[in-house]
């Protein structure tokens, strides 16, 4: 049998090891803001960041030099010591290293052993099949009962090789821990031999253009070449009950491509989106809100269908169970996004 039965799935893997979350935990998540531990300048900035924040990650992982790893590693420990994300709603996760790289078990055995308590989600890089969110959640619910941590930390997935977007499924529904996945572009080019530099987004190249008219230029229309990968990845994590990510957008001089992309990744359905230079914090923090005039016609809905049920004419438009679904994840995330930001409350009339 190649998964674990129902009754078994959500039983902890070590003795002593805290209950698995049967539902993910409700936690705003819109973006990822990724921070290289091993630099005191930066770290130091941590606290004052964490407050526009939702999400702070401690990366261990690529941009990190070989020489740096152990000061990273021990950079996470010190913000996990003395930063108080807590007292600003702000989510605290950690990037390790690769499981075949020599710095994962080290990695994994420090940060839960000695800031478990503290540690929201570990983000797995390239991750090929489930058999590696298996050896990991062992291996974690181990260290956990040996710490004696409270608390399950959950895992976050990085979709970066073929095999990896072939299992995505069997990866998604591998684990109690899993908490989401997000699309990591730039190492799935290389895996895939993709003839791009670029980190996420489209490309000049890739395009479909008009059929020919005589006498003019025929038009040519720029695609994005990761949008099948990128619906697989959300339908994947939807069926599962875990929440899709895009990943990096690697241009961080470009805005209004970076908004773009991001926009399109909350259309389909996206939590948030890493943001990896404080320029890009806004722009997560901008699209992957709603829109106050979406939540007003949303809150609208509910108000005329309180039970869901029937049907309702709204500005000249039908109104039925089906709108009201859309318009309940509409107004649910606005409440989480209005108990954080006041401002937004204020433009949703929350």
């Amino acid at each position: 049998m190649s998964a674990k039965t129902p009754r078994q799935f959500f039983k902890p893997l070590a003795i002593g090891a805290p209950e698995p979350f049967r539902d993910l935990p409700v936690r705003l998540e819109r973006m990822i803001h990724f921070v290289p531990p091993h630099l005191d300048k930066v770290r130091a900035k941590v606290p004052e960041t964490a407050a526009k924040v939702d999400v702070i990650l401690a990366n261990l992982e690529d941009a990190i030099p070989s020489d740096a790893k152990e000061a990273a590693r021990a950079g996470a420990l010190e913000m996990a010591k003395s930063v108080d994300f807590k007292s600003t709603g702000t989510g605290f996760w950690a990037r390790v290293n690769c499981l075949n790289s020599p710095w994962f078990l080290d990695d994994v055995t420090e940060l839960v052993t000695k800031a478990g308590d503290t540690l929201d989600v570990i983000m797995l890089p390239k991750v090929e099949g489930p058999w590696d969110i298996h050896y990991a959640d062992q291996f974690v619910a181990q260290l956990e009962a040996k710490a004696g941590v409270k608390r399950p930390i959950m895992f976050h997935a990085i979709l970066e090789t073929a095999q990896g977007v072939a299992l995505v499924e069997e990866i998604a529904q591998a684990s109690p821990r899993m908490q989401g996945i997000s699309l990591g572009p730039a190492d799935l080019a290389a895996n895939r031999a993709m003839k791009t530099t670029r980190v996420g987004g489209g490309h000049p190249m890739y395009r479909v253009i008009e059929d020919a008219v005589e006498g003019r230029e025929r038009q040519a229309y720029q695609q994005d070449l990761w949008h099948y990968t990128f619906a697989k990845m959300v339908d994947a994590c939807v069926a599962a009950g875990i929440k899709p990510f895009y990943g990096p957008f690697g241009d961080i001089s470009d805005h209004a491509a970076c908004e773009q992309q991001f926009r399109n990744a909350f259309l389909m359905g996206c939590a948030g989106a890493w943001s990896l230079h404080p320029n890009q914090i806004d722009i997560a923090k901008r699209v992957f809100s709603p829109d106050p005039a979406e939540v007003k016609f949303a809150l609208r809905i509910l108000e005329v269908m309180p039970d869901g049920s029937g049907v309702a004419m709204l500005d000249g438009k039908m109104q039925d169970d089906a709108t009201w679904k859309q318009a309940k994840v509409i107004v649910d995330l606005a409440k989480q996004v209005a108990a954080k930001d006041p401002d937004m409350a204020k433009a949703y009339g929350l």
